[in-house]
């Protein structure tokens, strides 16, 4: 009975917004039927590579593991309550990388669970050319090299991959405008840093972006954010700095129906983040990476896609540090079989740094059909 209740609910809910001309429904999957061809078994262990691969994110489990799989169910509602103010609430459903049900996205029973991706409400035009936004948003970092990527549904954005900087965050931002005509323009947030979760200490983080659009079809970004966190203790017992500085670059070019090209980098730093073989106290730690993408049309509807990343988790020079740098590849045709609907077969493939004294790793290889299509 409460059910049923709440069905109606619900559909009651639906049938009296759908009747309102300000809001509107919106909704999107991508998914995929992959298999793995190659695993190199003898690491298997959870932050071993490859078993934390960004190929094995997306395709999880060991050799010749095969799978129907959803990575990501979005059901969007947009409301203009006034001229003055828009809002977002937007859920999110996504299988998990893992088969083993425990990382948090899953419910206790491993079925695949819903949360809250965005909350937010904009004041637009707060001041000239500048909107203010409250709530559950997107974060500087790569929202606006993801557009510019266009292919969400084959891979996240590197620093997304890799996890630099969260793709949401609970804050306060402000945006718009440096230059009247939009050639310049800023965002500003400051956040909890805890994702789309409940704050847990008092620490916040502070972004900043810069992008830049000279011409029509060229833009480039300029990042950087300062991640505060609680002092940590080094050997000799006296408290450090434990914050983290990130800094980014991303320059893209598209020519709508023909060809789109993009380079993305970033260097992330970590005061005192671990300590140097030999060393008796801590020293930062570096993560470098970039990626160079490109997707050319065949025909308005198929395109070829492919990019490459490079990524070095920590450059230092000591042995502790070395062996632990992998290259990631996409290759992959896109196929729009209607202006809602794309088929993507696709070949992850990514190689690993031998280990200073180490085994070379062989490289994780995944073949993937991918199907993402708007249902609303």
């Amino acid at each position: 009975m409460k059910k049923h209740l709440f069905l109606l609910a619900v559909g009651l809910f639906l049938a009296s917004v759908t009747a309102s001309a300000q809001g509107k429904f919106s909704g999107y999957m991508f998914g995929d039927y992959y298999y793995n061809v190659a695993r190199d078994g003898a690491f298997t262990n959870a932050g071993a590579a490859p078993a934390a691969a960004a190929s094995n994110s997306s395709a999880p489990g060991g050799n010749s593991m095969q799978a129907f799989q959803f990575r990501r169910i979005y059901f969007t509602y947009d409301n203009d309550i006034s001229e003055m103010f828009t809002t977002r609430f937007r859920l999110e459903a996504d299988q998990a990388a893992t088969l083993t049900g425990a990382t948090g996205d899953e419910l206790v029973g491993g079925k695949t669970a819903t949360f809250v991706k965005d909350a937010y409400l904009t004041w637009k035009n707060v001041f000239s050319g500048s909107n203010l936004t409250f709530g559950i948003q997107p974060t500087p970092a790569f929202d606006i090299s993801e557009t510019a990527w266009g292919y969400r549904f084959l891979e996240k954005t590197i620093m997304d991959l890799r996890g630099i900087v969260s793709s949401r965050d609970l804050g306060i931002s402000l945006r718009g405008n440096l230059v009247g005509n939009g050639m310049v323009n800023y965002w500003a947030l400051i956040g909890n840093d805890n994702g789309n979760s409940p704050e847990n200490n008092k620490y916040k983080r502070y972004y900043f972006n810069v992008q830049v659009k000279p011409v029509t079809n060229l833009q480039a970004t300029v990042y950087v954010d300062y991640k505060d966190a609680a002092d940590v203790k080094n050997p000799a017992g006296s408290l450090v700095s434990g914050s983290t500085l990130t800094e980014a670059l991303f320059v893209g070019y598209t020519e709508p129906f023909m060809y789109n090209l993009g380079f993305e980098a970033f260097m992330n730093s970590l005061s005192n983040g671990y300590k140097p073989t030999g060393s008796t106290t801590l020293s930062s730690k570096n993560a470098l990476g970039f990626t160079v993408y490109g997707s050319y049309n065949i025909i308005p509807e198929l395109a070829i896609v492919a990019r490459y990343d490079d990524y070095d988790p920590n450059t230092g020079s000591d042995n502790a540090a070395k062996g632990d740098s992998r290259n990631y590849i996409i290759g992959g045709l896109s196929w729009k079989a209607d202006k809602n609907v794309s088929i993507s077969p696709n070949i992850l493939y990514e190689t690993y740094e031998t280990p200073v004294g180490g085994a070379s790793i062989k490289a994780s290889v995944t073949a993937r059909l991918t199907l993402y299509y708007i249902f609303i």
